[in-house]
C-alpha cells in the first residue's frame, strides 16, 4: 500500500471498500493481487485484531470507548499511529504513516521564531490546529534543535510516540501513554518529579491537565503541548472556557505570566504536489499580555496585534498566505478557502496581481452610458 503511490500519509481499512490510501490530501484506492473490490466485516476485524495483538488495554479502551490508539512497527522501517474505532457494529482501522527522519527547523524551513522558542527556558509554548496538520513535527524540530545545542533533561508524553529522539546533548526520556503512564495529568504531575528542563505533553483534554501544565511553566519548565483549535483567539477562549467565570480573571493573570508563544497551523495544498503549512504566530508583548489580561474590544483583537506584530515575529495566517501565494507555493483558490479573514485577504492579493501586471477582476468594458433626458441637465459621459 505504501509503495503504490507517492506521499502517502494515511492508511484506510473500512468495510465495503477496496484499500486505500490518502496521498497529497486525497483518498486513492490502492490495487493488489490478489483484487479486494470491497473489505468484507471479517477481513477489517482480523486487520484491527491483528495489530492490537491481544492487548488487554488497548481490547478494554475499543470494547468500552469504541477506540482505541496505538503505535506499530513494520520490520522497524515505518511506524505508524494507529486508530481502530467502530462503526454501525463493524472496524475500521485508519494507519497514519509517521516520518523515521527527525524533522529539523532548517530542513523544513521553519519561521526564525522557532529559533527561539528552543531557547526558551520556561514558559508554555502550544501549538493549535486540526488533526493532521503538523503540530507534532513542528515541536519535533524544536526539540531536535533543543538536543543539538542544550545539556538538560526531556521528559515527553505521547500517544502514541511518534519522532524517536536518540541522545545528544540532552538527555531524552519518551513515555507512551497506556505502557508508561494512564492519563496526561498523572504523567504531567509525575513528570515535575523527574527533574526535566523541558516537557512535552501530546495534548492539553482537560482542565487538570492545563492547570499542572500552567504550575510547570511556572517553576522553571518549559512546557510544550497542544490544542485542537483554529487560531491564536480561539486558544486563549478555549482555555478560558475549562474554568468558572469567577476563576476566569486568575487564570488570565497567570497566562499572562506564562504563555510565551501560540503557534497555529493549516496544511495546505502545494502548487506542482505535496503539502505546505501555513502558520499564525503569536508571541507574547506587552500588547498581548493586555489582551490576554482584559481580553478582546471591538478595536483590540489577537487578529490586530498579530498584523502589527512583526518585529515581534509574529503574523496572521492571511499574512502568510500571502507570502506562499507571491512564491508560488500555492494558488489563489486555495489561499482565499484557507483565509481567516477572506476580504482582507483579497485585497491583498488583488495588490501582489497589481504589481506583476495581472488583471485583479473578471469584468470588462464597464462604463457609465449618457443620460439622454436628465431632468438637471447633467452630463453622465
Amino acid at each position: 500500500m505504501l509503495a503504490k503511490h507517492e506521499r502517502v500519509s494515511d492508511l484506510n481499512i473500512t468495510v465495503g471498500k477496496t484499500l486505500q490510501v490518502e496521498s497529497d490530501g486525497v483518498l486513492v484506492p490502492v490495487e493488489v493481487e490478489p483484487p479486494v473490490t470491497e473489505l468484507t466485516p471479517f477481513q477489517t476485524e482480523v486487520f484491527a485484531l491483528n495489530l492490537i495483538g491481544g492487548n488487554r488495554r488497548l481490547l478494554h479502551d475499543l470494547i468500552s470507548t469504541g477506540s482505541c490508539d496505538l503505535s506499530y512497527s513494520l520490520d522497524d522501517k515505518v511506524r505508524f499511529r494507529v486508530n481502530v474505532f467502530t462503526q454501525k457494529g463493524y472496524f475500521t482501522t485508519v494507519l497514519r504513516k509517521l516520518e523515521t527522519k527527525i524533522p529539523s527547523i532548517s530542513g523544513f524551513q521553519f519561521p526564525d521564531a522557532f529559533e527561539k522558542m528552543a531557547r526558551d527556558v520556561n514558559g508554555l509554548i502550544l501549538f493549535t490546529g486540526a488533526t493532521g496538520t503538523g503540530k507534532t513535527t513542528s515541536m519535533a524540530a524544536i526539540l531536535n534543535r533543543i538536543n543539538q545545542e542544550r545539556a538538560v533533561h526531556i521528559v515527553t508524553l505521547e500517544d502514541p510516540i511518534e519522532y524517536v529522539h536518540p541522545h545528544k546533548k540532552a538527555t531524552f526520556n519518551q513515555r507512551e501513554m497506556g505502557d508508561d503512564f494512564d492519563t496526561f495529568a498523572t504523567g504531567l504531575r509525575a513528570a515535575l518529579r523527574q527533574a526535566p528542563k523541558v516537557i512535552l505533553v501530546g495534548e492539553i483534554r482537560d482542565r487538570e491537565t492545563l492547570e499542572i501544565a500552567l504550575t510547570a511553566s511556572e517553576t522553571g519548565h518549559v512546557v510544550f503541548s497542544t490544542l485542537h483549535t483554529i487560531d491564536a483567539g480561539q486558544t486563549v477562549n478555549r482555555i478560558l472556557g475549562m474554568f468558572e467565570q469567577d476563576e476566569q480573571p486568575q487564570i488570565r493573570n497567570r497566562l499572562a505570566d506564562t504563555l510565551r508563544w501560540v503557534v497555529s497551523q493549516r496544511l495546505l495544498p502545494r502548487v506542482g504536489g505535496g503539502r505546505v503549512a501555513a502558520m499564525e504566530i503569536l508571541c507574547t508583548s506587552l500588547r498581548i499580555k493586555d489582551l490576554l489580561i482584559n481580553g478582546e474590544t471591538e478595536e483590540k483583537t489577537f487578529y490586530n496585534v498579530l498584523k502589527e506584530g512583526f518585529t515581534h515575529n509574529m503574523r496572521t495566517f492571511d499574512q502568510h498566505l500571502l507570502e506562499l501565494y507571491e512564491q508560488g507555493l500555492i494558488t489563489e483558490q486555495s489561499a482565499i478557502a484557507y483565509s481567516s479573514h477572506k476580504s482582507e485577504l483579497k485585497r491583498g492579493l488583488d495588490t501582489i496581481k497589481s504589481s506583476r501586471g495581472e488583471k485583479t477582476t473578471d469584468i470588462e468594458g464597464l462604463h457609465l452610458e449618457e443620460e439622454e433626458n436628465d431632468p438637471y441637465g447633467n452630463n453622465w459621459s
